[in-house]
Order: C-alpha cells, then sequence, then structure tokens
C-alpha cells in the first residue's frame, strides 16, 4: 500500500471516490449572493438531482430533492437501537472565483515543486502553498487554471457518496442509522436556513467541509455581514461644482478608513477577528457595500461592527447631502457552546479518527460551516476534513489519498456509533 494511504480502507474507497469527484466538480454550482429563490442557482438543483438518483441506485429507498433544493436520504441502520446520525456536505460552490467549465486534472504522485497549470498562467507553488510539501506522493487534482476546482465542497460530496455506497456493498458492517443531507448556498450564508432539522431526526451530525487530513473542529467564528447603502447627489460633472456628491467616492472613503495593518483577513490568523469589504458597486448617485465581520468572541465582534460604523459615520458627517444606511445582519455564531453540551459527538470523531490512523488536528475553523448554523438550530455538528485545499481561488486542489482518508473516516464513524 502507498504510503500516502492513510489504510487499506481509504485505498479500496480511492477509485470511487476519484470518479464521484471528477464527474461533480464537472457541473457548474456557484451560488448566487443576489439569491431569490432555493437554491439560488439552476446548477445545485442539477446536481442535487444527480446525488439523489445516485444514492437511490446505492440502495437508499426515501432518497428525494424538497422543493428548496436540499437532499435528504437514508442509510438503514444494522445494529438494533443505535443512535441516528447525520452527515452532511454542501452543494455549491464559491461565487468569488469563476466556476464554470471545470476541467479537472490528475497530477499522479505528486514529486514536489511547482506545478504549471495550462491557463491563465496559474501556479501551484510550494513557496507561497506549503502545504504542497507536505503531500509529496499524492495524487492531487487540480482545475486547468481558469477556474476554481470545487473541492469545496464537492470533495466532502464525493468523500460521504462513496462511503455511503461502501456500507450499502457491505452489510456485514456495523452502522446506526446514517441521515444524509446534501444543502444549497452554503457559500452565500444559507445553507442551514431552510434545512429540516425536526425531519432529520439525528442526534448529531457531521459536515464534512474541512481542508486538510486530520481537521476535525468544534469551534467557528461568529458571523455577521454588514450592508452599507449609500445615497449620493448626481449632476453632469462639467456643472459640478458645489452640487455632486459622489456615493461611489464616499464608498471608497468608508474602505480606507479603515485600519489596513491590523483587523484584515491578510493581517490576522489563529483567534483573531476582522473586518473584510468584498463587494462594492456603485455610481455617483448610489453605492452598495458589503462586509464580513468575524471573530470568536461576540463582544469583541460588536467591536468590530461598532467601528465599521464609526468609520461610515465619520465619512456622512464629511459629506453634507449624502445619505447612508446601515444594516447588521446576523450570520451565525460560533458552535463550540453547542457541542460542548454533549461531549460524546467529539469523542465518537476522535474514536473514528484513531481507527483510521489520524491525528486529530483540533484548530478552530476562521470561518463557518453549515454546522455553525445547524448547531445553534439544535443540530450539534461538528466539522471533518475533506480533502481539499486553497479553497475559493484558481488554485484550489484536492488530495486524492486526503478524500480518500475522510471517506474511510466516515466509515469508521459509523462503526463507533454502532457501538453507542
Amino acid at each position: 500500500m502507498p504510503a500516502a494511504f492513510s489504510s487499506p480502507l481509504a485505498q479500496a474507497l480511492a477509485a470511487d471516490v476519484l470518479e464521484r469527484f471528477s464527474r461533480y466538480v464537472q457541473i457548474d454550482t456557484q451560488s448566487s449572493y443576489d439569491r431569490e429563490r432555493s437554491p439560488s442557482t439552476p446548477g445545485q438543483l442539477e446536481l442535487a438531482r444527480l446525488l439523489a438518483g445516485e444514492l437511490e441506485a446505492i440502495g437508499l429507498t426515501d432518497a428525494r430533492v424538497d422543493h428548496h433544493g436540499y437532499v435528504y436520504a437514508t442509510v438503514p441502520a444494522t445494529v438494533a437501537g443505535s443512535p441516528v446520525i447525520g452527515l452532511i456536505a454542501h452543494l455549491d460552490t464559491s461565487p468569488d472565483a469563476p466556476g464554470a467549465g471545470v476541467v479537472p486534472i490528475v497530477h499522479r504522485d505528486y514529486g514536489g515543486g511547482v506545478i504549471e497549470l495550462p491557463k491563465d498562467g496559474t501556479r501551484l507553488d510550494p513557496a507561497q502553498m506549503p502545504r504542497l510539501s507536505e503531500l509529496i506522493g499524492h495524487d492531487l487534482v487540480t482545475s486547468s487554471g481558469d477556474t476554481l476546482l470545487g473541492a469545496d465542497d464537492k470533495a466532502g460530496v464525493a468523500a460521504i457518496m462513496a462511503a455511503v455506497a461502501y456500507l450499502c456493498s457491505h452489510p456485514d458492517l456495523r452502522r446506526p442509522t446514517l441521515r444524509i443531507a446534501f444543502t444549497p448556498d452554503e457559500e452565500i450564508g444559507h445553507g442551514a436556513t431552510l434545512f429540516d432539522v425536526p425531519g432529520f431526526g439525528a442526534r448529531c451530525a457531521y459536515t464534512l467541509d474541512g481542508s486538510g487530513r486530520g481537521e476535525l473542529q468544534d469551534e467557528s467564528f461568529t458571523a455577521v455581514e454588514v450592508q452599507i447603502d449609500i445615497d449620493g447627489v448626481g449632476v453632469h460633472p462639467g456643472t459640478a461644482t458645489g452640487k455632486l456628491v459622489s456615493a461611489l467616492r464616499a464608498a471608497a472613503q468608508i474602505v480606507t478608513a479603515l485600519p489596513s495593518d491590523r483587523l484584515t483577513p491578510e493581517t490576522t490568523s489563529g483567534r483573531e477577528g476582522f473586518i473584510h469589504p468584498h463587494r462594492l458597486t456603485g455610481t455617483t448617485d448610489h453605492a452598495h457595500l458589503r462586509f464580513i465581520v468575524r471573530d470568536f468572541d461576540e463582544a469583541l465582534l460588536d467591536t468590530h461592527v461598532a467601528l465599521l460604523r464609526e468609520a461610515a459615520d465619520g465619512v456622512l458627517a464629511a459629506s453634507p447631502g449624502l445619505r447612508l444606511g446601515f444594516e447588521v445582519i446576523r450570520q451565525y455564531r460560533n458552535m463550540r457552546e453547542y457541542i460542548a453540551r454533549d461531549p460524546e459527538i467529539v469523542r465518537a470523531a476522535e474514536e473514528a479518527f484513531a481507527a483510521e490512523g489520524v491525528e486529530p488536528v483540533r484548530d478552530p475553523i476562521r470561518g463557518g460551516t453549515d454546522g455553525s448554523r445547524l448547531s445553534e438550530m439544535g443540530l450539534a455538528t461538528p466539522n471533518i476534513f475533506d480533502g481539499g485545499y486553497e479553497y475559493h481561488s484558481r488554485r484550489e486542489f484536492a488530495s486524492l489519498q486526503d478524500m480518500a482518508c475522510a471517506a474511510a473516516v466516515v466509515v469508521r464513524l459509523a462503526e463507533v456509533w454502532a457501538r453507542r
């Protein structure tokens, strides 16, 4: 067995994981920030229907896509009296990088060094991406360089599907009732919005939406989005003296009034939060700004929002004639407090990791998952790795060995819960 595989089980799952993953990433499932319905884009529904059909072909008789685009199915237990456990991944990919026309490329037995992708001059360079140096000998999957790959979260989808297929083809293996769900629009913060927690009926669940091998996360950011709308005064620029008040210029001034040496994603790490302007659209008459504000501590999050409000008010005061709207939209909370109420959930995952020979990596998520919202909604849901890296970029890639390891952990997790 090649050393990069965590176990013979992972090696046995690898071919199925790769085949599924390679098919799934070719479906354009980017979500849209301007969501008018669920799912926000038709490609997500295409993938949802495909997965429901595959689950039915595996033998899950209740596989379905509901009217919001969520996929639900049940793997029956082989051990009577065992609890109901959920497995969740999301259908959509990020709208922050091109996502249509993904062409997956498999780079077998990575030997180190730079990987030059065929389009747009995209390079995977260990000097900028240190995790690559840990993956020598792995089979890496990339896009062609002009799109993201979609490992976030189709690596998680493929791992769950391969694990479910394996469990159903090995009825001698001990397992509890497993509830499967694939959610739309996670990348725009709506993956759990219409999730049927009572109907799902699980004691707890696990998202496969992490990154490198070993990640096991029961803590996430607390998050809000701040939307600022600015109305200016438009007039012909040739006769604008003393009249024009530019909403677009005011939007730029709000961004530049914020710290650039702290409280930004690129200057923070660990448990530090940030204020991130991620969308700006506008004209002289009207501008619209969107910020994501993050911290692990809710009190600190409030201070970040207050700092942003102060910057906006300062620009407003300096520009008579502007009108400004400031809206704070709660997105999700740190899931730690909800998961900590039932320590058995994380202990079971740690046992599954140990059975697969994987050391847990317990760093908190500098972001959120469906589990952040679901935990608050009453379904405690920690997060497990899926084998993808460099998310939301053209440099995104996945390790086949790590994806297969994630699938193997799911099989081990079923056995662990069956013993309970």
